[in-house]
């Protein structure tokens, strides 16, 4: 076959961070897509019994930049400065012991260069060598103390055949060799992220003895059996019972989603569950004396596109049914916030939380863009604001008593930070651990915006305008769109956000309907009808800044990934508006993703039916079935390993049918890179992908000479700015 010329996909630009000027001694630069290799993350802060301390996860991207670090740091409550408690790279999970003298982590090491198993440590509070407590085969993680102390609950895929193999294998030096053949079953058989499922491994409850000593370490015991999941442990309130949730359906996707609260004797025995419901119980927390339980849930019924998460409260007693707290407030359950600075590694995700008379209960409610914490009276329902501001409260943590709160904070201009909550609301700041990067840097304060849409409704959104912003020059305009698509923008650090306004562009980020945080209705607007309106809410926020007169309406771009990728596609195909578009991780094809994603579509959700059932509908509401109309420039940007919106179902439909148009298209690609690329990817990828992304923005809306994405050997196109076609 005659050899092609290929196209250009995958080329390092970090000379263009040359053409940004030096700033002079003590004055403020313009952040850079390369500032990510400096940012610190806190994750899963965890405050000492009596209030003194808090243990966190410390997150750094390692030496080659290639993937991320994690720590053990601690921090006073009495203002003294933090300390380092463990040296890493993979430790996570900090839990203090009920007497607050020890601590139990998960720390991952490395065999041959590759990094094994986490194992459970145990670690002096005041310092001193960490031993392990736990050597199982496929590791184990979730820790939990028992109220005395003497042993921790976790989560093990490990079988007996595991530990068999392993001793074999140490025994005789020769490894068994397992077929690497998959025999597939089930329709969910891989998890974006993590890899293909493994039927023979599940996630069971373990209990060890916790010595005081390393040399009088015993071996763990498993508690629970069978071909379920089970999700993180908790004690009952008298150490006789373990606590934890889980989907006992051997095929879920047969049915709306549902799991349930169960509990077994911590000596092992029958399964008893507690709380059962039309939906799904998330993450929870047992109330003083253990007679009450509080989740984070959603009923599941009946199917809908949207099922807006609640709090919850339940008895204990077997089979109990839940009753949700304050009904009337239509908000979000949860810390909801979309973002890109969220921490990629060490995270876990925090539970409502009790006061120590069993009144009240303290939960982070989502609302309009913001995440704060809220309390909620439970015998009346009435809540009030525990903290309040534009911010997004993404971590918590409390004493078993309440009375002393932690919160981890994010807003437009900070990644995230540890304070201390005061009786009275009023925060007092534990950590800065970003002031000497984002001293020197020049962030932009975003403007809310409220606009009507089409029909009257109105729609929240944000402006991020360059740092030397002029209102009376005229700007290019990118407008990002959020995934999900049921998913909110909001009061959170967004760099891809910065980075754009710092190269001289306006930036506009919409909640268009189906958003969440704005209550159920408007999150579950758009179900049978995506994309649809909510593309021209969108619109109408372009509209909306047009009219302010800082916007060049001929240099528009669009981007979004995820489900603002099928809405990016879905624009350009139905407008041409838009002088330049990058669409990531996206979907052309609706009909070929039912078939491949990592999550199925079986129940009335999203489509009424399978796409031979409903083919008229999945081919109107699929991008692809526009591609003609296309002529605007598009970018394309996929993840190698992307099992949530395999490219074979977006980006690679969209770019071939547009090289056989004949339209100005590119694909750029990420090996092993999955869905979290924009999030959790490895760093250089992470720097990368927003560089193409401006790069592309810059060809097409400034007019700048770079000739990365030519063919090779053919002559350079002509770059125009304007609206495509026009």
């Amino acid at each position: 076959m005659r050899r092609r010329t290929r196209v250009l996909i995958i080329v390092p630009c970090l000379w263009l961070l040359s053409l940004v000027p030096a700033p002079l001694a003590g004055e403020k630069r313009p952040i850079t897509e390369q500032d990510l290799f400096r940012f610190v993350w806190i994750a899963d802060p965890q405050i000492s019994p009596d209030g003194s301390r808090v243990a966190y996860v410390r997150v750094t991207v390692n030496e080659k930049k290639e993937g991320y670090e994690t720590q053990i740091w601690m921090v006073s409550t009495r203002g003294e400065p933090p300390a380092r408690l463990t040296g890493g790279p993979r430790d996570a999970s900090p839990r203090w012991s009920p007497d607050g003298r020890r601590l139990v982590f998960t720390r991952s090491l490395e065999d041959g260069g590759q990094p094994q198993p986490p194992q459970l440590y145990v670690l002096p509070a005041h310092g001193g060598e960490a031993w392990p407590v736990t050597s199982l085969p496929k590791g184990a993680g979730a820790p939990a103390w028992s109220p005395d102390g003497s042993r921790v609950a976790f989560l093990s895929g490990t079988t007996d055949e595991d530990i068999a193999r392993a001793g074999k294998k140490k025994g005789s030096g020769d490894a068994e060799r397992e077929s690497d053949v998959r025999v597939v079953t089930l329709a969910v058989y891989r998890e974006d992220g993590e890899g293909y499922a493994d039927p023979k491994h599940h996630s069971h409850i373990w209990t060890v003895a916790v010595p005081a000593e390393a040399d009088n370490a015993t071996a763990p015991k498993r508690v629970t059996t069978g071909p379920f999941d089970e999700g993180a442990p908790a004690w009952s309130a008298d150490g006789t019972r373990i606590y934890f949730t889980s989907d006992r359906n051997l095929e879920p996707y047969y049915e709306l989603p549902t799991s349930a609260l169960y509990a077994v004797p911590a000596a092992g025995g029958e399964i008893t569950r507690v709380v059962a419901m039309e939906g799904v119980v998330g993450p929870f927390r047992l109330g003083p004396g253990g007679r009450q339980v509080t989740f984070v849930g959603a009923v599941t019924r009946p199917p809908r596109s949207y099922d807006q998460p609640r709090l919850f409260v339940s008895d204990t007693t077997p089979d109990s049914r839940p009753h949700p707290m304050a009904p009337d407030l239509d908000r979000d359950a949860g810390s909801g916030i979309i973002g890109d600075q969220h921490a990629p590694r060490g995270g876990a995700g925090p539970s409502p939380f009790w006061t120590a008379d069993g009144r009240f209960i303290i939960a982070a409610v989502s609302d309009q863009g913001t995440a704060n914490l809220r309390r909620f009276d439970v015998k009346e329902g009435r809540t009030r604001m525990v903290t309040s501001g534009d911010q997004e409260v993404s971590g918590w943590t409390a004493t078993p008593d309440g009375s002393h709160i932690v919160v981890l904070v994010s807003t437009p201009t900070s990644i995230g930070d540890l304070y201390l909550v005061e009786p009275d609301g009023t925060p007092t700041r534990l950590t800065d651990v970003n002031r000497e990067l984002f001293s020197g840097l020049r962030l932009g304060e975003p403007e809310e915006i409220r606009y009507a849409s089409f029909d009257g409704r109105t729609i929240q959104a944000w402006a991020l305008k360059p740092p030397d912003f002029d209102p009376r020059r005229k700007y290019p305009l990118i407008l990002d769109i959020h995934g999900g698509p049921h998913a909110a923008y909001g009061y959170n650090f967004f760099h891809e956000f910065q980075t754009m306004a710092a190269r001289g562009y306006v930036v506009l980020y919409p909640n268009p309907r189906g958003s969440t945080t704005y209550g159920q209705e408007f999150g579950n607007i758009i179900q049978y009808r995506y994309p649809g309106d909510d593309a021209r809410d969108l619109l109408a926020g372009i509209d909306e800044l047009v009219r302010r007169g800082y916007v060049d309406e001929t240099k528009l771009g669009v981007t979004g990934g995820s489900g603002g990728g099928v809405l990016t596609n879905w624009l350009i195909g139905h407008s041409t508006r838009f002088a330049a578009a990058v669409s990531q991780r996206s979907i052309a094809d609706w009909s070929a993703w039912w078939y491949t994603a990592d999550f199925t579509l079986f129940q009335p959700t999203w489509f009424r039916g399978a796409p031979w059932e409903q083919a008229d509908d999945f081919r109107a509401r699929s991008p692809l079935s526009y591609v003609s109309e296309i002529r605007t420039p598009l970018m394309l940007i996929e993840g190698e390993a992307d099992y949530r919106t395999p490219p074979a179902t977006g980006g690679e439909e969209m770019f071939r049918a547009l090289k056989y148009l004949h339209r100005p298209v590119v694909m750029v690609r990420f090996p092993g890179e999955s869905h979290e690329l924009s999030r959790s990817g490895g760093p250089w990828h992470r720097v990368e992908r927003l560089q193409h992304i401006i790069n592309w923005f810059d060809i097409y809306l400034k007019s700048k000479e770079l000739h990365i994405y030519d063919i090779e050997g053919a002559e350079a196109p002509r770059k125009t700015a304007g609206p495509a076609g026009g």
